[in-house]
This record gives C-alpha cells, structure tokens and sequence, in this order.
C-alpha cells in the first residue's frame, strides 16, 4: 500500500504570507504618501507629485491649480478622519500576532483599500472641478500639457501601428 504525505505545503503558505505583508506595507506605504501631499506637509508649495491615482494629469496642472486641489481635499471632512498611522499600527499589530489572523489582515487591507479608494474619488471631483473651472483656452493649454506628461512617462515605449 502507497501511503499519502498529507503534511501541509509550508512553502506555499509561507509564500502566502510573504505576499500579504508585502501587500499591507506596500498600501501602508501609498498610504502614508498620499496621506502626506494631502495634508500638505511636504513643503509650502504644492505637492510635486499630487497624484492620488490623477497621474500625468496632476502633473499637467499650474502649481496653483495644484493648490486648489490641495486646499479642497484638506477641507473635505473625509480627508480629516484618514488616521493612516492609527490603520498602520492596527496593520503592524496583526502582523505580529501569533497564530497569525489572515482573515482580520484580510478585513483590515480591505477597510483601507476602500478608504484610499473614498480619498481616491475626492481627489479626481476635485480634479474635474478644477477644469470646469478653466477657460476654454487654458483647458487647451492643460490638454497640451497633458499630452508632453504622457510622452515624458513612456519615453521608451513606441507607438503601435493603428489599423489591423
């Protein structure tokens, strides 16, 4: 008779384990950054890369179109309560739990991938407000812009032929 190893596969669950912490710190991360250029205490001018998932288009903004951004997002009351530091420690001291709770990592990865989520959507409706508020021409200009960001971002990326 053949007999089964029904031992568990630690290689595979440590793995696992590995790319869930490196998720958490990695969110932990955008999330500490972004909670940075919100706050706006990176300096007094606006924050040079403002992007909150905006990308190339806030870096095609005048830096006091910047700043009204900023300015919006730091008087939304949902950007007040962000506590990242607070999300962090919960993060670090489930981390650190033994047995480790996937489940309670899981719950608290996905409270702050919707919080970042929420600030996300503030930003971009903060965004939008800022070009209905341009003139026709200075949207031109911001289209312009745009455009250099994107050439700049992909410099070594070439254009794939149009048609079939």
């Amino acid at each position: 008779m053949v007999e089964q190893d029904n031992t568990p596969a630690k290689p595979k669950k440590l793995w696992r384990i590995v790319l869930v912490i490196s998720l958490a710190l990695n969110l932990c991360v955008v999330g500490l950054i972004g909670g940075a250029l919100v706050s706006g205490r990176l300096g007094d001018g606006p924050p040079r890369s403002f992007d909150l998932g905006l990308g190339p288009m806030s870096r095609a903004l005048a830096p006091e179109e910047r700043r009204d951004i900023g300015r919006s997002l730091r008087q939304d009351r949902v950007l007040r309560n962000v506590d990242l530091r607070g999300r962090v420690d919960r993060i670090v001291a489930t981390l650190k739990q033994d047995p480790f709770d996937e489940a309670a990592l899981r719950m608290l990865l996905d409270e702050h991938a919707a919080r970042l989520s929420e600030v996300q959507g503030k930003a971009q409706d903060a965004f939008v407000t800022v070009l209905s508020e341009m003139t026709p021409e200075r949207r031109a200009i911001f289209a312009d812009q745009l455009r250099e960001e994107l050439a700049k971002d992909r410099p070594n990326r070439q254009r794939a032929p149009s048609g079939g």
